[in-house]
């Protein structure tokens, strides 16, 4: 060793003879060095544990005891309770314990003083002197697993049964235990691996309960555990608005009434949520099934939120510009006081595996867009935590106060929810548009915090000012025919008459001639693309493959409607015509459609209560098959298509049991203005 300017150094050589100078602290320091101890000393690989393990297990009973012992030892040791001359209490050091006393006298002298024996006072003194306070603990052994009596084969084997009915209805006991035994004598033989009792197999089905759940849980709650990855959740981390923008539908809890069939459906609720600040960026409420244009057009509310209520409180509303540079598509195409929800342009989208996610139209959107795709795990909820955890929140703080409401399982259903009184669909899609952006974006929320400041729970809306500030602006596209791109692809040929699609014509200015050859590598021959919105069949668009300009084709019977008309809402008017008429047509359908629909919009008890009546004589009478269900129908089809059998009934899905939120929304103004329902299932 060399003291040097630069410190301590050391030269070492090697085994070749070769010298090698360095710092003191890199030789200690270094991982290429080991200290080899030349005596007894404290180790990481000593055996025990540390001592603040072994105190952090004691309550606060042993606790005090042990600091009892402690302080008779350290007078058996040095004459004072604190071990410390400075700190003596005025009647230390005792004649007993004095330094000049034998150290063998001053354990029995101790020993007498608390009747013990002197073996104890030795014990407690080797503990204190070898760990301190800690060797004067309690000694504790690790928790022997209390299976220990059963041969492991036989655990392995139980383990193996319990595994194999994770996708299976729930067993008992009693099942597990017998096929265990009789696996085990068929695998081993009689009598090589010791049977247990049937009490200590009971027990052992407890404790493997908590390793693989299958008897105290739900079955679905049990396959979800078996679920799990091995290793430690993941998770993303979104740092900036927009990064990941998570979509997915569920069934709501709740029965809605169809304005324009007149019948009780079961609403179903696509929402696309961004990950980040957790705000709602489009909502779409439709009945029964979600198809891929309505997931479409949640993602387009993204990029022009829809308008706000007029009623609505300022603090629920977002500015009509956004914040600089924050542009929607097209700013002059906004109406009303402001918007909805926040604009945001989606970098990646989180979505399941549903047919309506994967879909050719929604992928082929988020292509053109330069939207990532990214699908969650299959059965795995937790993908879509945010999203989940939304849901339940609805259900709790709106949904359950509304009438209707049929609770999220047939065990928590009332007797006739569905002879309460009821909203129709497009109310039902209001309220919740209005609770999101009133409730919903303005409560703060637990997972809303900044690493910096983490007392600090943050809203949605703060969330996405915190976020705008940390990560600057976003800078939509602003192409007002945007929304064009959005919707679905249907390929004809152009005729003499115009496009038909659906047995429907369309004509319009910026057709293509008939006879004129497509650009386009079309799936039928000369074939051009059409834009179809399903929602409004009233009118498609074509775009000119030459300037780019886009196109509306009106239908022929438009000017009959007077107003939006779906492709669904079209099919019930044919149907309908059908049952009454002899010879109906699209003009006959739809005027008489609009009748009804008229009506299913009534406002008033009395319009309400006409409505409920013509739902019953409706009910009464079936109506006839179109076309096509008559012939998929027909037994021949059905054995060619291979469907011989029943098709079953969809199922109401399952709810997913989290923890919710506490809070409940203030939904008393709500319920005054709507009293009128409380009486709307009454005959005149």
């Amino acid at each position: 060793m060399a003291a040097t300017t630069a410190g301590n150094e050391v030269v070492l050589k090697d085994g070749h003879g070769r010298l090698l100078r360095l710092s003191l602290k890199e030789l200690l320091f270094s991982d290429r060095a080991a200290i080899s101890p030349d005596g007894p000393g404290p180790a990481a690989d000593d055996e025990g544990e540390i001592a603040s393990v072994v105190l952090g297990q004691l309550d606060a009973e042993e606790r005090q005891k042990v600091l009892e012992r402690a302080g008779h030892v350290r007078e058996v040791l040095t004459g004072y309770r604190s071990g410390s001359g400075e700190l003596a209490a005025d009647d230390e050091p005792k004649a007993a314990y004095a330094t000049a006393v034998p150290m063998e006298a001053r354990k029995a002298a101790k020993a007498a003083e608390l009747g013990v024996t002197a073996r104890t006072i030795e014990r407690w003194v080797a503990g204190f002197l070898q760990h301190g306070e800690a060797g004067l603990a309690p000694r504790r052994t690790r928790s022997e697993r209390s299976q220990t009596s059963v041969d492991d084969r036989w655990v392995e084997t139980a383990v193996e049964v319990m595994v194999e009915h994770i996708d299976r209805s729930r067993p008992s006991r009693t099942m597990v235990i017998e096929r265990t035994r009789a696996r085990v004598i068929a695998r081993f033989g009689e009598g090589v691996v010791p049977q247990p009792s049937r009490a200590t197999a009971f027990r052992l089905m407890e404790e493997l309960e908590r390793r693989h759940p299958l008897f105290r849980l739900s079955t679905k709650r049990n396959r979800d555990i078996a679920g799990r990855p091995e290793g430690p959740y993941g998770k993303l981390r979104p740092t900036r608005p927009g990064e990941y923008l998570v979509m997915d539908s569920t069934r709501l809890d709740v029965f809605a009434f169809d304005p324009l069939t007149l019948k009780w459906v079961q609403a179903e609720l696509s929402v696309g949520m961004d990950w980040y600040t957790r705000c709602i960026t489009g909502i779409r409420l439709t009945p029964v099934s979600t198809k891929a244009a309505d997931v479409s057009a949640v993602l387009f509310q993204s990029f022009r939120p829809r308008p706000a209520g007029r009623d609505w409180p300022r603090h629920a509303v977002w500015p009509e510009h956004g914040i600089p540079r924050t542009v929607l598509v097209d700013v002059e195409g906004v109406t009303g006081p402001g918007l909805a929800s926040p604009p945001l342009v989606p970098e990646t989208l989180v979505v399941d595996h549903g047919k309506v996610y994967v879909s050719e139209h929604l992928t082929s959107v988020c292509r053109r867009m330069g939207i990532s795709i990214q699908p969650a795990r299959l059965r795995t909820g937790r993908d879509k935590g945010p999203v989940e955890r939304y849901f339940r929140t609805l259900r709790e703080g709106l949904l359950q106060v509304l009438p209707g409401y049929k609770g999220p399982d047939i065990h928590s259903r009332g007797e006739s929810p569905e002879d309460e009184a009821f909203f129709f669909l497009d109310e039902l899609e209001a309220i919740i548009r209005e609770w999101t952006a009133t409730v919903y974006h303005c409560r703060p929320h637990s997972s809303l915090i900044d690493p910096g400041l983490p007392g600090l729970r943050m809203s949605p809306a703060k969330m996405f000012e915190h976020g705008m500030a940390r990560a600057g602006y976003i800078e939509a596209p602003r192409d007002q025919d945007l929304a064009f791109e959005f919707l679905k692809t249907e390929w004809r040929t152009v005729q003499h008459y115009g496009v038909e699609i659906g047995r429907r014509r369309y004509s319009g200015p910026g057709l293509p001639e008939p006879g004129i050859r497509s650009p386009y590598d079309s799936p039928m021959k000369n074939g051009w693309p059409f834009q179809v919105d399903p929602d409004d069949i009233t009118r498609i668009y074509f775009r000119d493959p030459v300037t780019g300009s886009w196109h509306t084709l009106v239908w022929e019977h438009a000017p009959s409607a007077e107003m939006p008309l779906s492709e669904d809402a079209l099919m019930f008017a044919r149907r309908l015509a059908a049952s009454k008429y002899r010879f109906p047509d699209d003009r006959l359908a739809v005027a008489d459609l609009l009748q009804r629909w008229n009506l299913g919009l009534g406002t008033t008890i009395a319009e309400r209560r006409m409505a409920l009546r013509l739902s019953r004589e409706q009910a009464a009478i079936e109506l006839p098959e179109s076309e096509e269900e008559a012939v998929v129908s027909l037994p021949s089809v059905r054995k060619a298509l291979g469907q011989d059998e029943e098709p079953a009934k969809p199922r109401e899905p399952d709810m997913v049991a989290e923890a919710g939120d506490d809070d409940e929304a203030d939904l008393e103004d709500l319920a005054a203005e709507n009293d009128f329902y409380a009486d709307a299932l009454e005959d005149v």
